[in-house]
């Protein structure tokens, strides 16, 4: 049974004494509300539910007591378009409507009145039962848009998107969204509506439209807005200047407006002034549209940006096109699948990590790193041909056929169907990786790099990848902090969950094996160094200017051992953090080693941790390097241990203790099993790593190191063998003949 995660609905706060009365008087307001932490995008002073979509709380309007299709069987209850009379379907603008009998045009003032309070406040309708609402947008969407397809179908994704775009520009915080989507998933059309319906409204503003090429911006303008904007309902359209279908800039000249009988009988002079408002589009490039002001940008594309244009730089561009000062006056409708990370993937991954709620924290502003607010809809909730007639998606394989949105027939569920199509690409590591990119399940689908580009078995590790996401998770990794008991430094170690904790753990050993520990002439060694061992990326320096530095990195793993309560050849701890001092990391090193007993193999080349181990008397716990004896290493190394990563045989050693684990352990094995490596982090480095500019992967340095140290007997150097010939003297003799013969 498939178990949703896209978003959860709170309806606590409603018992509230507080949000009662509000309710009762109206009094909330559209934006964000501090005490209730969320953003409401009610524009009628009710809150009902509060929707929490990826990080983000966003406050829904009260229900009313009537809404559209109440007298519908509940099982016919669904959305339905509003039709506009056929009488004036020959009626293009405002002028024309002005010509009609007055008796004519009384009879569609209350019907006009009506959509123009549904594009402000929204729409509520009956579905299967219960009250749904829709945004203003959305309404305009399917009411009054125009796609490829004739209209657009209602579909719950695009709700819950909708919701989550109209809580971005009520959020004074934001600048904007940033969606992750699948392929087909209908987000230029949206983008495209969404632009033709702010601009008719708007004036003095501009609206502009990037895309991975200019070529591709400008395709979108006459091919979607343009038509969109032709499309729209006389009252809707204001009267615009040029040619009815342009090529490069749409101009808005008189406005939409509410049409009431002193509207329609005097002319005014905002009439007159006209919007003056724009939408046109640009070529791509890291200073489009640099230096002007933008009331809506439409990023299309934007993870398919490849050099030399870059999307980071751009959006560092734009973003100040939608800001006055410290005021957001703008906002960005960002979208796009990915392309693999080389081709334009990257720099957008790095967007969307900067603009997602549910991992970053917001500055002291409130706002993301990126400004903007990430957003990713799993593929199995807009699949085309697995909706049913009520917009929810058909996730698992149903008893008997369900009606779908298009009249036909489903048999099959979405999950099952994309699992079939991914099981049948498993022997093309390309084929499957831009599947996933293009029909993603999760945010690590998303993002799928090429297996060409990686010097590691990019199959087996994204199999690991999937394997682990299909867990329970919570089951298999633990997270959580070590301490000393009491607080008493070089006592015993012990183990404390906590989900904010820098470790996280697969396997904590028996009490009886943890802090084993032998004294030696006054020095601390592991006394389970034969069970297992950690590798270590240290850094030497607390902080930089920019706040910035990579992570400190420490991997444990388990030998292949035949010990009942040692996990065989596993990764039992990860921890990739960089906390407020270097004297932190290196005290959490110390205390997961002597937790488990184990040794450390750790680059040289960064000091400061193991002196920090020397003078706490664990030099013990430090190994040599593996591939000399100790009377070949140098008095640094004799005097602290460790492993210098600046050799060309260590980083080819290094790399390829990598490789040899992931074929041996992890992904699905013969036996149909899959390996226990359960730390997501670290798999995806590894699939990431790039020999020539290792220092960036600190997860992958580490956990290599960790391998190196537990297959030490592999580096271990061994005297040459000479092997010399003895002479006895001994004659050899050749007995052909009648005498024997001495052979020379």
């Amino acid at each position: 049974m498939y178990q949703q995660t896209l978003y959860a609905i709170h309806t606590d706060h409603l018992k509230r004494k507080d949000v009662k009365n509000n309710n009762r008087y109206k009094k909330f307001k559209y934006g964000y509300n501090l005490d209730l932490d969320c953003v409401i995008i009610s524009k009628d002073g009710t809150l009902g539910e509060i929707y929490e979509i990826q990080g983000l709380r966003i406050g829904l309007p009260k229900a009313p007591k009537e809404v559209a299709g109440m007298d519908i069987k509940k099982e016919d209850q669904v959305f339905i378009k509003t039709p506009k009379p056929a009488s004036l379907n020959k009626i293009k603008t405002i002028y024309d409507f002005k010509l009609l009998p007055e008796d004519i045009k009384e009879q569609y003032y209350e019907y006009i009145e009506t959509e123009f309070t549904r594009r402000n406040d929204g729409y509520w309708f009956m579905r299967n039962g219960e009250k749904c609402y829709l945004t203003g947008s959305h309404y305009i969407y399917l009411n009054w848009t125009k796609i490829d397809v004739g209209s657009p179908d209602f579909r719950e994704a695009n709700r819950i998107f909708y919701y989550f775009w109209e809580a971005c520009c009520a959020d004074a915080r934001s600048y904007g969204m940033c969606y992750l989507k699948n392929r087909r998933s209908g987000f230029s059309f949206m983008a495209s509506s969404e632009t033709v319906n702010r601009a008719t409204i708007s004036r003095d503003s501009r609206f502009g439209i990037l895309s991975k090429s200019g070529s591709d911006a400008k395709k979108m303008f006459t091919d979607k807005v343009v038509p969109i904007s032709a499309n729209y309902p006389f009252f809707f359209k204001p009267i615009q200047d040029g040619m009815e279908r342009p090529k490069t800039e749409l101009s808005y000249k008189v406005p939409s407006r509410r049409l009431t009988r002193k509207s329609i009988t005097e002319s005014t002079e905002e009439e007159q002034k006209g919007l003056d408002t724009t939408i046109d589009w640009k070529n791509t490039g890291d200073n489009s549209y640099d230096g002007e002001k933008l009331q809506l940008l439409v990023h299309d594309e934007s993870g398919k940006w490849e050099k030399p244009d870059n999307i980071l730089n751009n959006w560092r561009v734009t973003k100040t096109c939608l800001r006055l000062g410290a005021k957001v006056v703008g906002k960005c409708m960002m979208g796009s699948t990915s392309n693999s990370l080389d081709k334009g993937g990257s720099n957008f991954k790095k967007l969307y990590d900067d603009s997602n709620l549910a991992r970053i924290k917001r500055n002291r502003n409130g706002q993301t790193p990126s400004g903007l607010y990430a957003l990713f809809i799993p593929m199995e909730w807009n699949y085309e041909g697995f909706i049913d007639k009520y917009g929810f998606p058909v996730f698992d394989t149903p008893e008997k056929p369900i009606e779908g949105i298009d009249e036909e027939l489903i048999y099959t569920g979405v999950v099952e169907h994309w699992e079939n199509e991914a099981d049948g690409l498993k022997g093309n590591s390309d084929a499957l990786n831009e599947f996933y990119r293009q029909f993603p399940r999760t945010e690590q689908h998303a993002f799928r790099d090429e297996a060409k580009d990686s010097i590691f078995n990019l199959t087996k590790i994204y199999q690991q990848i999937d394997f682990n996401e299909e867990m329970v998770m919570s089951g298999y990794v633990t997270r959580g902090s070590f301490q000393w008991r009491n607080g008493i430094k070089d006592t015993k170690v012990e183990w404390h969950p906590h989900k904010d904790g820098r470790f996280k753990l697969s396997w904590i050993p028996p009490v009886e094996m943890q802090n084993n520990i032998i004294v030696e002439n006054g020095i601390k060694y592991p006394g389970n160094k034969d069970l297992g061992a950690f590798g270590c990326d240290s850094y030497d320096i607390s902080g930089t200017v920019d706040g910035g530095g990579s992570n400190g990195a420490l991997h444990g793993l388990t030998t292949f051992s035949l010990h009942p309560d040692v996990p065989p050849s596993q990764f039992i701890l990860e921890y990739v953090a960089r906390p407020q001092t270097a004297e932190i990391f290196f005290e959490d090193v110390l205390m997961a080693i002597v937790f488990y007993g184990m040794p450390l193999l750790a680059e040289n080349n960064k000091p400061r941790l193991l002196y920090h181990l020397k003078r706490r008397g664990y030099r013990g716990f430090s190994m040599n390097r593996p591939d000399r004896t100790r009377n070949k290493l140098s008095v640094t190394e004799r005097e602290l241990g460790g492993i210098p990563n600046s050799s060309e045989d260590i980083k080819q050693a290094h790399a390829a203790a990598i490789e040899s684990y992931i074929e041996n352990n992890v992904g699905m094995k013969e036996d149909g099993q899959h390996g226990a490596m359960y730390f997501q982090r670290t798999l995806e480095d590894w699939a990431k790593f790039n020999i020539n500019a290792r220092t960036k992967y600190d997860a992958s340095i580490s956990s290599g190191l960790a391998i190196m140290a537990c297959q030490r007997h592999l580096y271990a150097p061994r005297a040459a063998r000479e092997t010399k010939k003895i002479d006895f003297g001994f004659s050899k003799y050749n007995n052909t003949g009648s005498k024997s013969k001495i052979i020379q």
